[in-house]
């Protein structure tokens, strides 16, 4: 089943640009121990990247002429930062996993639609 884990801080781009080199290596440690826990489970890292900063995102809005506004869907302090798709058994597996991510993330963790 794959599954969509997505990572969420408030103010995260602020957040990482202050953050210190151990402190960021700490969360590519996190990082490393999730790839590691979904391999350890049987399941496979589809993708996943980070992403650029939510100005550089642009949002098409509903209706017949698909308006482009600047910057992401949401107004909101928690800016998505990041995110995987994975291949897991299931559901419990995939929390299991999302556990080892840093701490101060707000994770989704969503089944994906199977095709």
């Amino acid at each position: 089943m794959r599954f969509l884990v997505l990572m969420t801080e408030a103010d995260h781009f602020a957040t990482w640009d202050a953050a210190s080199e151990s402190e960021q290596q700490a969360v590519f440690d996190a990082f490393q121990a999730f790839d590691k826990a979904v391999i350890a489970a049987g399941g496979e890292l589809v993708g996943g990247e980070a992403l650029t900063r939510p100005t550089e995102a642009r949002t098409l809005r509903p209706g017949a002429d698909r308006v482009v506004t600047e910057g992401p869907y949401a107004k909101t302090v928690e800016q998505l930062g990041g995110f995987y798709l994975v291949e897991l058994p299931d559901i419990d597996a995939a929390i299991e996993a999302a556990r080892l991510l840093p701490s101060a993330y707000t994770i989704e963790v969503r089944p994906v639609q199977p095709t």
